[in-house]
Parts: structure tokens; C-alpha cells; sequence
């Protein structure tokens, strides 16, 4: 059980620096900027989720790994990139495509492993207490990315971004006495990520008012 929820951390990692570096990038960053951006956005979340369970200092600091990750993931993508200067534009679309599937899986991880963690630090008999520290811990990276990055967070305002959030933490900890911790979190996840990238591919959003009105 650890080795499993460790390696769907670790894709999580990977996922969110991508996007995070990606988001950092096309706002014209250096490689500073697109380190800070890539790394908040993989382990924000992550420290959010521990200073609200009282686990400090966060798992970031005491078990240097997932930043480690966060950072060679992040000078990768840096230099990818960088090899393709002049073209990002030319596949804006495509770019923005690759920013929404890694996105989308960064989400579906760390909203299961933040229900998870909560689990773990014996909080598990708190039903509203799991759910949002699992969508915490899915959202928190992107919230401090897209602040950082001089926008208004994703989460406030298009594609259903906190309610697959939501749907996914919730399925995850009302089905784990069901069908088992490992499946629990599979289905979650996959759920999470599912309603995700149909909410960015049909265009689906939250009701709201047209400033235009």
C-alpha cells in the first residue's frame, strides 16, 4: 500500500511540474521563474495538506524526493522547450492540450493521496475533513501556480476544475470499505481525471454571470 500510493505521488509530482513549467514558460519566465512555478505547482498542494493535519514540517521538507523529482522534471521541460523557441506559439493549441492532460492527472492523483493522507494521520472517521483535504491537496499547486503566474486561478472560474475534485475524493472515501483501498483510489482517480478532461474538451463550466448582461 505504500509503495503504490509513493509511485502514484511521484506521477503526480511529475505531472503538475510539467504543467507548472509549461504555464511558466509561455508567460516568458527564466529558468528561475519556471523552477519556483514548476516546483510550487507539484508540492504546493502537498504542503497545504500537511500544515492543515498538523504534519510539519511538511512531507516536502523531510523527505526531499518529491522535490527532486519536481526540479529535474521541471529543467526537462526547460530545455525541450528551449530547443523549440519561436514554435511555441505556432502550437499554442497543442501546448495548451499538453497543459490540460498533465494538469488533469497531477488533479486525479493528489486529490486521492490527500484523502489518503488524511486517512493515515487518523482523521479517516472525518467524512468532510478527508473530502476537502483531498481537494485541497489536488487544487492547492494549481491555485499557487496560477497566482504566481499573474492569472486568476483555473478553480474559480472554468471547467469544473474543484468539482471532479470533489466527485473524485468523495468516491475515493465513501467506496474504500467496499472494494478495497488500492481500487478505491484507482477509481477516484480515474474519475477525477475523466470528469477533468471532458469538462476541458466539451467545454462544460459552472453557471455564471455575463458581465456583459
Amino acid at each position: 500500500m505504500t509503495n503504490f500510493v509513493f509511485i502514484i505521488e511521484i506521477i503526480g509530482t511529475i505531472a503538475f511540474a510539467i504543467s507548472g513549467a509549461i504555464v511558466a514558460i509561455k508567460k516568458n519566465m527564466d529558468i528561475f521563474g519556471v523552477l519556483v512555478l514548476g516546483v510550487t505547482t507539484a508540492v504546493g498542494g502537498g504542503m497545504i495538506r500537511d500544515i492543515l493535519l498538523g504534519v510539519l514540517p511538511p512531507t516536502m521538507f523531510r523527505n526531499s524526493i518529491y522535490v527532486i523529482v519536481a526540479v529535474i522534471t521541471t529543467l526537462l521541460v526547460f530545455l525541450v522547450m528551449f530547443f523549440l523557441q519561436g514554435k511555441i506559439n505556432r502550437y499554442s493549441k497543442r501546448v495548451d492540450r499538453f497543459i490540460n492532460v498533465f494538469d488533469s492527472v497531477g488533479l486525479g492523483v493528489f486529490v486521492v493521496a490527500g484523502v489518503n493522507t488524511a486517512g493515515n494521520n487518523g482523521f479517516g472517521e472525518l467524512a468532510f475533513l478527508s473530502i476537502f483535504v483531498g481537494v485541497v491537496t489536488g487544487i492547492g499547486g494549481g491555485i499557487l501556480r496560477d497566482i504566481l503566474a499573474g492569472r486568476i486561478p483555473v478553480v474559480l472560474h472554468k471547467q469544473v476544475y474543484a468539482v471532479a475534485a470533489i466527485v473524485g475524493a468523495s468516491v475515493y472515501y465513501y467506496t474504500c470499505d467496499w472494494i478495497g483501498t488500492n481500487a478505491a483510489m484507482i477509481v477516484g482517480l480515474l474519475l477525477t481525471i475523466t470528469l477533468r478532461m471532458l469538462a476541458t474538451y466539451l467545454e462544460w463550466s459552472l453557471p455564471k454571470i455575463d458581465d456583459k448582461v
